[in-house]
């Protein structure tokens, strides 16, 4: 019986466990929307509730003890600019949407996001469209020069032909 086990062991042991929690935990502050397995997700649940607490508090102690659990100053820097938005909510700052099967061993693979980050995920779509946009257009540009090029040097070795 597991009685008072609590938590997900995920397959690994203690300090592979903590280090993959710790990763995940961080790459969803910096990030704010990461896809990963619904077991992870649900596991990291947890820890990005108490690092968003933390935030909140916003004291010297509760940085320190994000500083000492998330694994970059930025995510720490990021943290604080993230909780004031959570300010009249009382947990409850995740989201974890199901997208599918993970090839290979069929694990569920789910998006997990902070509430409130759909307005970025926009920003982000579309800031890589305008991005793609640019790269398609010197593409195109450059392959109508590389066009224009190729006859006029397919025009000057006819000349020469007729001389």
């Amino acid at each position: 019986m597991r009685h008072l086990k609590a938590g997900w062991k995920l397959g690994r042991n203690t300090s592979h466990r903590r280090a993959l929690l710790r990763n995940l935990v961080t790459s969803l502050i910096l990030e704010e929307r990461i896809e990963t397995t619904v077991a992870k997700a649900k596991a990291m649940r947890p820890h990005v509730e108490k690092m968003i607490t933390l935030g909140k508090r916003g004291d010297l102690a509760a940085r320190r003890l994000a500083a000492s659990f998330l694994m970059t100053p930025a995510a720490v820097r990021k943290l604080w600019d993230i909780a004031p938005r959570f300010g009249d909510r009382n947990g409850g700052y995740l989201r974890i949407v199901r997208t599918g099967w993970q090839r290979g061993d069929g694990a569920e693979k789910a998006f997990i996001e902070l509430i409130g980050s759909e307005k970025l995920v926009e920003k982000k779509r579309e800031k890589r469209a305008e991005v793609r946009a640019k790269r398609a257009e010197t593409a195109r540009k450059a392959m109508e020069e590389q066009q224009a090029a190729a006859e006029q040097e397919g025009g000057e070795e006819k000349d020469k032909e007729k001389e």
